[in-house]
């Protein structure tokens, strides 16, 4: 996990994004991986980013701009 988030961090230095923007795509990232039990992202899909995205809605009850957060940050990560 921290190789991953390793990994996020240094690209988000290339990309000169803020420091906040780093802690918090770094942040969803871990969270999305840990809620799929730490599956291998080559065997999470776009049916297990709606998983995620749903569970925020649903059972966190996140609004709809946290939700957008979440998934540009996972978003960003499959985009590497």
């Amino acid at each position: 996990m921290s190789k991953l988030l390793t990994q996020v961090s240094d690209k988000i230095r290339l990309r000169n994004y803020s420091y906040r923007t780093k802690k918090k795509n770094k942040y969803w990232i871990k969270h999305y991986f840990l809620f799929h039990n730490k599956k291998h992202p080559d065997k999470l899909d776009g049916d297990a980013l709606n998983a995620y995205l749903t569970y925020l809605a649903k059972e966190k009850k996140v609004s709809a701009s946290t939700q957008n957060l979440a998934r540009n940050a996972v978003l960003f990560y499959i985009s590497m």
